[in-house]
C-alpha cells in the first residue's frame, strides 16, 4: 500500500498547539517562550512555542503509539526499513544502541577500524572483544576509505562467531565501496551487518546518487538526518530490516541511552525532514546535481588545487597541491565568509547541500581573490599522507574488562611509545581515534599526532601538551 507522504503529523500538531496559545502550568519553565531573557527573545521565541513536553496528543518518544509512532512509521516507509526510530542525541545515540543491542561483555565483534569514536564507545559499554578491520590507502585520493573485501572476508573466517559486523558508508568525504558483497558475506555466517549511515541520509533519494545501505541489505543503519538533509543538529535515524536483530532489543537500549525529555523540536525537525526528502521529485534532484557540478567547476582549473572526483556527488573535495596545505586553503575560504566543514593535512571538504545554490558568483569572485592571496604565501612544503595502519586484521592489547583493573598513570606524550593508552586520541572532525583506549601506543602515533597539532587540528582530550593517560 503507497504511502501518503505528504503528511507531517508530528510538526503540524505541534504547530496548532502552539497557535492555540495554551496557558502553561507545566514544564518546560520558559512557558511558550513568555519567560526569557529579553536579550535572546528575538532569536528564540519563533522556536520556543514548539519546545513542548508529553502534552495529552503529544506522543511519547519512548512508548510512541500516537503522533510520533506515526511519524516514525511514515520515515520507516520511504526509508525502506521495517521500524524507524528518532534519535534526539544524535547518530551517537543510534551507534551505541545497535553495538550494545548484539553484543555482551567478550562477545567478539568486526569493526571497521577507521570508525566514528561512538562506535569505539560502544564496543567500550557493550564490554565486546572488537577485530579491527584496516581500510585500505587511497594513493590518488591521499587517505584511508574502507576495508577491501579479502581483509573482511579473512576476519569472517577467522571469528565465524562475531555477533556483528560494523562498518562505516559512506565515509566523511562520500565515497562509497562494495557494501553489497560485504554484506552477502557476513549474511552467509548468520551474522548482521550494523552500518553508521551518518553521512548518507540522501542516498534514499533516487538517480544520481549512491545506494543506501538498507537498500543494499544492512541489517541496522544510522543516519545523521541533520548532515545531509533539512533537520536540526542531533537529529538522526535508526533503522531496523533484519531477522538476524531484534527491533525491540534496540528499542530497549535507546530508552536508557536518549533523554527521558526528549525535544520536540528536533523530533518535529526529523518529520520535516523525511517530509522533505520524500517529496523531492527526479528533477529536483537533478538539478541539485547539477547545481553541484556548477560549484565544482568554479573550483576547478585551480593552479593550487585539485577538485577530487566523488561517489557521492554533493561532497566537494579540494586536494591542495604542492606547495599548499588544506589548512591555509582553509583560512583562505573562511576569511572570505565562505566556510567548510573539514580540513586535513591536504584537503579541504566542502557539502553542497540539498537545494539549489544561490551564491555561485559570489563564491566565483571568492575563488579568485584565494587564489591571487595564496600565490603569495605558498609555502613549498611537502604534503605526506597520513599512514597509520600497517596490519589488516587486529585486535586490542586489553580487553575491556581487564582494563577497568588496570591503574593509570599520566606520561609526557613525548615518552608515550610502549605504552597502552588508557584514552582515546580523536581528531575532530572527523572524530575517528587515531589512538584507541587499549591500543600500544607507536612512535608513528607520536608523530602523526605532533603532525596534528602544529597545524592547529582540534584533538578531543583534556590537554594533551600535560600528556595522556596510560595502563601501568
Amino acid at each position: 500500500m503507497k504511502v501518503n507522504q505528504t503528511k507531517i503529523p508530528l510538526y503540524e500538531l505541534l504547530k496548532r498547539m502552539a497557535r492555540s496559545n495554551p496557558i502553561s502550568f507545566h514544564v518546560p519553565g520558559h512557558k511558550n517562550g513568555n519567560i526569557f531573557p529579553k536579550q535572546a527573545r528575538p532569536f528564540f521565541e519563533s522556536i520556543l512555542p514548539f519546545d513542548m513536553t508529553e502534552l495529552t496528543g503529544l506522543d511519547d518518544l519512548h512508548a510512541p503509539q500516537g503522533v510520533i509512532a506515526e511519524a516514525q512509521d511514515l520515515a520507516a516507509s520511504f526509508f525502506g526499513a521495517d521500524d524507524t526510530y528518532f534519535l534526539v542525541g544524535g547518530s551517537t545515540a543510534g551507534n551505541l544502541s545497535m553495538i550494545m543491542s548484539v553484543c555482551s561483555p567478550g562477545d567478539q565483534i568486526i569493526v571497521q577500524r577507521n570508525s566514528h569514536k561512538s562506535i569505539m564507545n560502544g564496543l567500550e559499554l557493550s564490554g565486546a572483544r572488537p577485530v579491527f578491520v584496516a581500510p585500505e590507502f587511497d594513493d590518488a585520493k591521499g587517505r584511508y576509505t574502507a576495508p577491501s573485501i579479502p581483509t573482511v572476508q579473512e576476519a569472517l573466517r577467522q571469528h565465524s562467531k562475531a555477533k556483528a559486523v560494523v562498518l562505516t558508508y559512506p565515509d566523511y568525504f562520500g565515497g562509497t565501496f562494495a557494501l553489497k558483497e560485504m554484506i552477502e558475506l557476513a549474511h552467509a555466517y548468520h551474522i548482521p551487518v550494523l552500518v553508521d549511515e551518518a553521512h548518507g541520509v540522501h542516498f534514499s533519494l533516487k538517480g544520481g546518487l549512491p545506494a543506501s545501505a538498507l537498500e543494499l541489505g544492512a541489517d541496522v543503519v544510522v543516519q545523521s538526518a541533520h548532515k545531509m538533509a533539512p533537520a536540526m543538529t542531533m537529529g538522526s535515524y535508526l533503522h531496523v530490516r533484519s531477522s538476524l536483530v531484534t527491533a525491540s532489543s534496540i528499542a530497549h537500549y535507546l530508552q536508557m541511552l536518549q533523554s527521558s525529555s526528549p525535544s520536540y523540536p528536533i523530533m518535529a525537525s526529523l518529520d520535516l525532514a523525511r517530509h522533505y526528502l520524500a517529496n523531492l521529485t527526479a528533477r529536483d534532484l537533478e538539478l541539485i546535481i547539477e547545481s553541484a557540478t556548477h560549484v565544482r567547476d568554479i573550483l576547478a582549473n585551480s593552479e593550487l588545487w585539485d577538485v577530487l572526483s566523488a561517489d557521492d556527488p554533493v561532497k566537494i573535495t579540494l586536494q591542495a597541491k604542492r606547495g599548499m596545505r588544506g589548512d591555509m586553503l582553509a583560512q583562505a575560504l573562511e576569511k572570505e565568509g565562505v566556510i567548510p566543514e573539514l580540513t586535513t593535512h591536504s584537503q579541504v571538504l566542502l557539502i553542497h547541500g540539498l537545494a539549489p545554490f544561490t551564491e555561485a558568483d559570489y563564491v566565483k569572485n571568492a575563488v579568485k581573490r584565494i587564489e591571487a592571496q595564496l600565490k603569495l604565501t605558498a609555502n613549498h612544503d611537502i604534503i605526506d599522507a597520513d599512514k597509520l595502519f600497517t596490519e589488516n586484521i587486529t585486535t586490542l592489547e586489553l580487553d575491556y574488562q581487564t582494563m577497568q583493573q588496570c591503574l593509570r598513570t599520566q606520561v609526557p606524550l613525548r615518552q608515550s611509545a610502549g605504552y597502552i593508552a588508557a584514552e582515546a586520541i580523536t581528531p575532530y572532525p572527523p572524530g575517528i581515534p587515531m589512538i584507541l583506549k587499549g591500543e600500544r601506543i607507536t612512535e608513528k602515533h607520536l608523530e602523526l599526532v605532533r603532525q596534528l597539532l602544529k597545524r592547529g587540528i582540534s584533538i578531543q582530550h583534556r590537554d594533551i601538551s600535560r600528556g595522556i593517560s596510560v595502563f601501568q
